[in-house]
Formats: C-alpha cells, structure tokens, sequence
C-alpha cells in the first residue's frame, strides 16, 4: 500500500472514529449504575456526571470515609439516589458483595463502569512477578469476576458494561510492564466476549474506553519528572466514558488522536517506538 494511499486510509478510519453519535442526557434520568474506582480520579468524576443526569448510583473504593463524602456531593448534584460500599477488588468475595448490594439497593443494574485499578510503580521492570500476579488480579480478574456477576441484570434491562482501559493496552509503553500486560488483558477479553454476546443476541453492550494520559491526582504524582506528554481533564474524560456507554458504542478513545497512534504502531512501527521511548525520562 503506497503512502498517499495509507494516510488516506488513516484520515477515513479517524473520521469514522469519531462520529458523533447521537445521546440523550435524559436517557440516563433513574438509570440504575455502578461505578468502581470511584473515591476520586476519572471515578469520581463520572459519580458527579451521573448524579447531574439524575441516575441512580452505587459507587465503591477502599475508602469509606471519601466514599461517603462522593455520595453526599452526587445527593446535592441532583442524583435520585445514592449508595457506596468500601470493598478491597483484590478480594474475591467483595467482588460478588459489591454487585449484589448494588442489585439489592437498586433494584437491578442499567449500567456496570469498571474503572478501578491497583497502584503499580514507574520503573523498568526488576523480574517482581509477585507484584504483576497482583495486579493482574485487581485490573483483570475482579473486572471478569463482576461482569459475570452482573450480566444477568444488564442482559434483563437492555443494559451496558463499561470497561475503563488504556492507550498502553493497546500500544505498550517502557517502564510499565505489569500495567500494560493487565490493560491488554482487559482489551482481548472483553473484545471476545463483545463479539460472544452479538452472536448470542444478548441485549447487553460492551464499551470498552482507550484513555491517554489524565490529569488525575494519582496519575499526576507517578508521572512526575518521568514522561514527557500532555495530560488531558478527568471531568471531561469521565463524560467522554459516560456518552459512550449511553449510546452503546464499542470503543472510545480520548482523546481522540489516541486512535491515530493505534494506528502508527503497526503501519510506521520505528517511528511510533521513537516517539514512545523518547517519551520517558531515563537513563540507563
């Protein structure tokens, strides 16, 4: 394929990419969600999002006290109700309590946003395989554990699964190994189990969301003096999150030139592996 022919190509597929699709902020007016991750960061912030939509909200995180202080903002932001439950993802059983407390105050689930993640370091990887069993087990294994928990109740109200990922899920990036293996993870299982449930017919959608960089507090204090990229609004992002579940797109990327670099790394690979590795300070 020449070139001229391949950026065209590029230029089509990102326009494709980026349609507008048409949401309704009424549809999520009593929607039931549950939203994991949700003390702070990109979680809060889609906590915030939906109490303004008028959803109905359970949110969880370790925190109980912070969690508590979320609901009472998402109360006073017009949400119609709101729970929380602090729950350790790295414990099989909360998995399971979370999703039944969530179905029990709610009354079922409309919308299941898997967005938490377990703390990793900034650093070449030093053969710890410990700690990259771990966190595979909180970034995948709790996000398959809940969703096959609650597929029951989304399947019954036409309902959607959210799945918060990466740009390194899809493009790996140095000094992030057990990260990016568990963001890859989540892209491949869920991509499956999306083409599983239209063959089956199921009325359930999967949506699953490249981020690039976010400004959040947490992102924000790794990252520092390590990387050399922008960092883009958690607000922002968290809506970008929340429209396309509304609107049962497949994919999200945000923003959006994070597509293009999807696209880079197997048409221009050299070029891509110099920009990503340039992208972080090191020195051997």
């Amino acid at each position: 394929i020449s070139d001229i022919l391949k950026l065209q190509l590029c230029i089509f597929l990102l326009f494709v990419n980026v349609i507008v699709y048409d949401f309704a902020p009424e549809s999520l007016r009593g929607a039931k969600v549950l939203v994991t991750g949700s003390s702070k960061g990109i979680g809060e912030q889609m906590a915030y999002h939906y109490a303004r939509f008028g959803a109905k909200i359970v949110i969880t995180a370790r925190s109980k006290d912070t969690l508590q202080k979320v609901v009472e903002k998402c109360l006073s932001l017009g949400a119609q109700e709101a729970f929380y439950i602090a729950a350790d993802m790295s414990n099989e059983s909360d998995l399971d309590r979370v999703v039944d407390f969530a179905l029990k105050k709610l009354g079922g689930l409309d919308y299941l946003v898997l967005n938490h993640i377990g703390s990793t370091r900034i650093a070449m990887w030093d053969g710890d395989v410990e700690h990259a069993k771990w966190l595979m087990k909180i970034n995948f294994f709790s996000y398959i554990q809940m969703a096959w928990k609650a597929l029951p109740s989304l399947e019954k109200n036409k309902g959607s699964l959210v799945i918060v990922s990466s740009l390194a899920g899809k493009m790996p990036s140095p000094l992030t190994a057990p990260y990016v293996s568990t963001k890859s993870a989540l892209n491949g299982f869920f991509g499956s189990l999306r083409h599983e449930l239209a063959m089956k017919k199921s009325n359930v959608s999967i949506s699953v969301c490249t981020l690039g960089l976010i400004d959040t507090e947490t992102a924000m204090s790794k990252v520092k003096g390590k990387v050399n990229m922008p960092a883009y609004p958690a607000t922002e992002a968290a809506l970008n999150i929340i429209i396309t579940g509304a609107t049962r797109q497949p994919e999200l990327f945000y923003p959006w030139f994070t597509y293009i670099w999807t696209l880079t790394k197997d048409w221009i690979p050299s070029f891509t592996d110099y920009v990503v590795q340039r992208s972080y300070n090191y020195s051997p």
